[in-house]
């Protein structure tokens, strides 16, 4: 195995009304309410362009997850048979990334309210990335950017 570390930082924080995990439910389309992601004044200027209404991308680091967690029961399930992590959602994994497609409903200087998101209170934001129509190719099939 190849050792190489990486550091991220976060360049903004969640500010929700979920404050646990127990709270949060699995996905956003399962109630999760609306929430506001602060952005760190000293990468504000890379918020440009994006405007009440846009659909965004916003990357967390699910700080209070669990690292070492390979295998589990989906979404909690005991009935489910034990999967591979990596072919789940859970935010149990080596690398705690969640993945947040969300609508921009307010900007604000450096603060955005975003939503539905289930991400709870206190999660760090580590990127936002604009959500891409699909590119056609040459052959007309969709290409993921």
């Amino acid at each position: 195995m190849i050792e190489i570390s990486y550091t991220i930082e976060p360049i903004g924080i969640i500010h929700s009304d979920l404050t646990s995990r127990k709270a949060a439910p699995h996905q956003a389309c399962e109630g999760a309410p609306d929430a506001w992601i602060d952005v760190n004044p000293t990468v504000a200027d890379g918020l440009e362009g994006i405007v009440a209404g846009s659909e965004i991308i916003v990357v967390t680091w699910f700080h209070q997850a669990h690292r070492n967690i390979l295998k589990l029961h989906p979404r909690g399930d005991r009935s489910m048979p034990v999967t591979g992590v990596f072919a789940t959602r859970s935010p149990d994994r080596p690398n705690p990334l969640g993945l947040h497609r969300v609508r921009v409903l307010e900007v604000t200087g450096n603060r955005l309210k975003v939503g539905p998101i289930e991400a709870i209170n206190g999660t760090p934001v580590v990127d936002i990335k604009p959500v891409l129509p699909p590119l056609m190719s040459k052959n007309k099939s969709a290409i993921a950017n």
